[in-house]
């Protein structure tokens, strides 16, 4: 992994994090927002300004790239490089989640 991607985006931003998590189907942003807000049950709200903008981001760093149109909205994909930094954070998630139960984490 590229040393600026892995400054960029380790740790990851919750709203990147879901993002990535949510494109290993293609989807569209709108699609992203209403999966995470079930997928939180709510709690996590994904702005129009902050979806795009990160959108944006992570196709020109190569995490994501335009797969289809669809009515008039463009669908994403995740790309090996976004997989790769979506494991690294899950791994890193599962560290701290065993940790934080006095748990020894061999990842």
């Amino acid at each position: 992994m590229d040393g600026k991607i892995e400054r960029v985006y380790v740790p990851m931003t919750e709203t990147g994090f879901y993002i990535l998590y949510c494109l290993q189907t293609p989807q569209h942003g709108y699609g992203i927002s209403r999966q995470v807000s079930w997928l939180t049950n709510g709690e996590v709200a994904i702005g129009a300004g902050t979806m795009y903008g990160t959108l944006s981001k992570m196709e020109k760093d190569g995490l994501i790239v335009f797969d289809r149109e669809e009515e008039k909205r463009r669908l994403y994909r995740i790309t090996p490089l976004g997989e790769e930094v979506l494991d690294r954070e899950m791994r890193r998630i599962e560290r701290l989640y065993h940790n934080s139960r006095g748990e020894n984490w061999n990842g």
